[in-house]
């Protein structure tokens, strides 16, 4: 399965795609929203691991716009707050999970592990 990582923290992308490539995956690495954009309309993922905040927009963005253009791919949001209204913001936005930093790897994993083996 191939994974898109959008991040722009280079020690927190690193540490992710890192990773997810000894998990078994693919990765794809964006450090901004328009190169994660490009990647999405470049090739077909099968998982969206993405960091809300991002220099030139938001994660929001991101998975929305997936969404309207029909990809039913896993979504990950990635975030350092996870207050009530920031988990159901990116449900409300087409996140499927919202994971809190410091990322629980091994939860990622299984997420990742259970994409993969349901598609």
């Amino acid at each position: 399965m191939d994974v898109l990582i959008i991040e722009d923290h280079e020690d927190t992308c690193r540490v992710l795609e890192r990773f997810v490539t000894s998990c078994g995956f693919d990765v794809a690495v964006a450090q901004n929203l328009e190169s994660g954009m490009q990647l999405l309309q470049d090739r077909r993922f099968g998982a969206i691991v993405s960091d809300i905040a991002l220099p030139d927009g938001t994660g929001y963005a991101l998975i929305s716009e997936a969404r309207r253009r029909g990809l039913n791919t896993l979504a990950i949001a990635l975030s350092a707050y996870a207050y009530p209204a920031d988990v159901e913001e990116a449900k409300l936005t087409g996140f499927d999970y919202h994971l809190k930093k410091p990322i629980d790897l091994p939860q990622l994993r299984h997420l990742l592990e259970t994409a993969a083996a349901n598609s």
